[in-house]
Parts: structure tokens; C-alpha cells; sequence
């Protein structure tokens, strides 16, 4: 391609400086800049620096979404995640080896074994919510967290055993509960040695010798064909299709990592946001818990995917190019990360009236648009745990609402945890016995 670049202006923000502002705090610059700049605007962070092109048009995510994945990579753009979730993560891997291990990953997440999955969900949730007791204050949460931490380790993992869970438990707690600087030691390596990047990956060193000590195990086990959890699943590859080759540990590793970290905190968050929601829109509780109590999971559905419009977990899409392209109208350099912004455009008004009202009415009266609501990205690389997420969060927003009404008395403010969005006061919620 030949011709003038056309790089959207952007702040003049020295890179390291605008680098601690999009870690920290891009729930704020993001819509600051948009209404400084418009719908497209551009940034330059470290490593490098590089440039990141922000866009929100519907017609230019469709595009960014379908476009050639060999030319715009989806692993080079999330390469910051690499040090906890490693090379072989099917985040961030492009080409052949990423269709590999999404081809490997899809089974255990169709149909037929969300099915399977739905009791062990509804036996976890129901386990914790029999812990409160009318009048507490709820630290929604930690007690979220805690749900999907198990779902994840039993579905993904098939660990049951108490006592496994109790080593488990805590551990990955810390691997997730980190700021967004930890991420920074991929491009600085020499903050490994420093506090408290040291602490944070010595406890990761030690998820991964349990990790790679249960996938030793789970390999020798008798029972191996008959169990339906993801490891289980995995450890099965070539044994009925000689072509296809097994996975190394260290490949199951890193996808085990992956689905982790990607199913868990943000599942937890998004139920944060929706019961929070709820707690301050009595009408909308009221619904809530009347479609609880007589299984209109259609609504309760609603409420998640309003709570996930209204306050985007994870916040943009990233595409590394891998050659000069026109995106959007616009001749872009071949290094150039374009990044489809979720929170930009699940705020767009044009998409949705009222944008700053939490309504779930809007996914049950009409058909959302393509490329409007897009908490699990598009094209190729959309989520494969995206139908999971939703049926888990349905099923624990049922079993909550079955037993208690839930009152917010302020509103919950953001917090950027590595590269989710939380609430930062845990979204506390006064408990009322039904």
C-alpha cells in the first residue's frame, strides 16, 4: 500500500504518562477523550511506544470484526496478558495456532454440555447463598467471586475434592486480585525481582505446580473417558483422531490459565454490577425476583446483559496489524493496534436511548443491533465462553433472588482490576430474607 498515513489525533500526553492513565483509569479518559476527539482518536502508550487507534462507530467495529485475522491479530494485541496467561493462551496466539486451540477449547462449551454444567452451577450457588442470613451486608463481590471461583475450578478443572479446593482457592484469588501495573513486568522484566511484582508471580509459580501436579494425575486417571470437565476433555485430544496432536502440559496449562482468569472475575463482576443495579431499581428488583420465582430466565438474562452494557467488564478489543490497512476510512501503519472500544460503544446513544439507564427492558423489547453490545468482542475471536457466562450468571441471579431481596444505599464506584472493571467498594447490598 502506498499513500499518506492517516493516524486520528490523539492527546499529546507523554507515552509513560498516558501508559499509567489507560492502566488505571481508562473508565474516565476513554469517554473524556472521545468527547475532546469524536468517535475515532488515537494514543500512545509503552512498550515502544505504540499506537493504539480507539474507534466506537458500529460500521467500523463490523469492519474490524471481520476483517482478515492473518492481517489484524488479536494475540499480538493482548500480548500484555502473556506473563500470567502464557504463549500458548488461546488469547494470544493468531493463525494456525489459534484455530487449533479454539477447535480444541468449543466442545466444552456447546450446547449439550452447558446443559450438563447447569447443575453443578445451581449446587454452587445454592451452597453459598445458604450461607447468609437475613440483614446482613452483603460484599457482593468477594461472595461472587467466590461462586465462579468454584464453578471454574469444578467445570474446567473437575476439582471437587474439598481439601484441594481449600490449597486452590486462595492462591488463584491473589493470581486474579492484582493491580494493572503487574502487567508491566512483561515489558520490564526486571520488575520480576522487585516488590511487588516478586510476590505476585512466586504465587503464580505455585497455581502452576498444582496445576501441572493435577494434570499429571488427572493423565494416569482410570476414569479419564467418563469425566466432562474442560481438563478432562483436553487430556482426551488425539485419542480417537490420530492426526490430531495432544496438547503438551504446557499448553494445557496456559488454556486452563486462560479460561481461569477470563471465566472467573469476570462473571463474578458482571453479577456484582447487575445485583447492584438492582439494589438501587426496587420496580426492577420486584421483576426481578418475580422472574426468579416463576423461571422467566429470559428476563433475569436481561438483567445481566444490561448490567454488562452499563458497565463493560473488560473495556476494548484489541487488533495488532500486521500490515499497512484501511480501517474506518483511514490508512493505518502496519504495528498499529486498532481497538474497538466497548464501553464507548455500549454508551453510544445512537445504539441506546437513555444510555446511562440501567433498563434490561431494551434487550427484550427489540433486537439489539450488531455490533452495538459487544462484552465478548465479534468474528472470530468472540469468546467462546460467552454462552457459559451467561447461563452461569442467569442461574446464580435465580438462586439469589429465590431467597433474598437486595437494597444498594450508594452508587457503586469503578475500579480497573488488572483489565476488568469492578466495583471498587465491592458493591455492598443490605440482605432481606423472603
Amino acid at each position: 500500500m502506498t499513500g499518506a498515513y492517516d493516524i486520528p489525533a490523539g492527546p499529546r500526553t507523554h507515552p509513560a504518562v498516558m501508559t499509567w492513565r489507560f492502566m488505571r483509569n481508562r473508565d474516565t479518559l476513554v469517554p473524556r477523550l472521545h468527547a475532546e476527539l469524536g468517535d475515532t482518536f488515537s494514543v500512545r502508550i509503552l512498550p515502544g511506544p505504540r499506537t493504539l487507534v480507539v474507534f466506537s462507530d458500529p460500521a467500523d467495529v463490523k469492519e474490524i470484526f471481520a476483517a482478515d485475522p492473518s492481517q489484524f491479530h488479536a494475540g499480538k494485541g493482548n500480548e500484555i496478558l502473556k506473563p500470567v496467561m502464557g504463549e500458548h493462551s488461546v488469547l494470544l496466539t493468531d493463525d494456525a495456532e489459534h484455530q487449533r486451540a479454539r477447535k480444541l477449547l468449543m466442545p466444552a462449551f456447546t450446547g449439550p454440555s452447558m446443559r450438563a454444567y447447569q447443575p453443578l452451577v445451581e449446587a454452587i450457588a445454592k451452597v453459598e447463598v445458604d450461607s447468609w442470613r437475613d440483614g446482613d451486608t452483603l460484599q457482593t463481590l468477594d461472595r461472587m467471586n467466590a461462586i465462579a471461583l468454584d464453578v471454574i475450578l469444578q467445570v474446567v478443572f473437575g476439582v471437587t475434592d474439598e481439601s484441594r479446593l481449600a490449597v486452590l482457592r486462595p492462591k488463584v484469588n491473589r493470581m486474579v486480585n492484582i493491580d494493572a501495573k503487574m502487567l508491566l513486568a512483561w515489558s520490564y522484566p526486571r520488575l520480576f525481582a522487585l516488590p511487588p511484582w516478586r510476590g505476585y508471580f512466586k504465587n503464580q509459580q505455585e497455581v502452576d505446580e498444582l496445576l501441572y501436579a493435577e494434570i499429571r494425575e488427572r493423565r494416569a486417571a482410570h476414569d479419564l473417558e467418563g469425566r466432562d470437565d474442560v481438563l478432562s476433555r483436553l487430556l482426551r485430544v488425539g485419542d480417537s483422531d490420530p492426526d490430531e496432536k495432544p496438547l503438551t502440559d504446557a499448553e494445557m496449562r496456559d488454556q486452563l490459565v486462560t479460561l481461569l482468569l477470563a471465566g472467573h472475575e469476570t462473571t463474578a463482576s458482571a453479577l456484582s454490577w447487575t445485583l447492584h443495579e438492582l439494589g438501587r431499581n426496587p420496580a426492577l428488583l420486584a421483576r426481578a425476583v418475580s422472574a426468579a420465582d416463576s423461571g422467566d430466565d429470559a428476563f433475569l438474562e436481561a438483567c445481566l446483559k444490561e448490567g454488562m452494557r452499563l458497565h463493560p467488564i473488560i473495556d476494548f478489543v484489541a487488533r495488532t496489524l500486521q500490515s499497512d490497512q484501511v480501517v474506518g476510512g483511514r490508512l493505518l501503519p502496519r504495528g498499529t493496534t486498532v481497538t474497538p472500544s466497548i464501553i464507548l460503544s455500549h454508551s453510544r446513544e445512537a445504539s441506546f436511548a437513555d444510555a446511562h439507564t440501567y433498563d434490561p427492558d431494551r434487550f427484550l423489547a427489540s433486537k439489539i443491533a450488531p455490533n452495538t453490545w459487544i462484552p465478548f468482542g465479534g468474528g472470530v475471536r468472540r469468546c467462546i465462553g460467552a454462552a457459559f457466562s451467561l447461563m452461569e450468571g442467569t442461574v446464580v441471579l435465580r438462586e439469589v433472588l429465590q431467597r433474598f431481596s437486595v437494597t444498594a444505599d450508594a452508587v457503586a464506584p469503578n475500579k480497573l482490576r488488572n483489565i476488568t472493571n469492578v466495583p471498587a467498594d465491592k458493591a455492598p447490598l443490605r440482605l432481606t430474607a423472603r
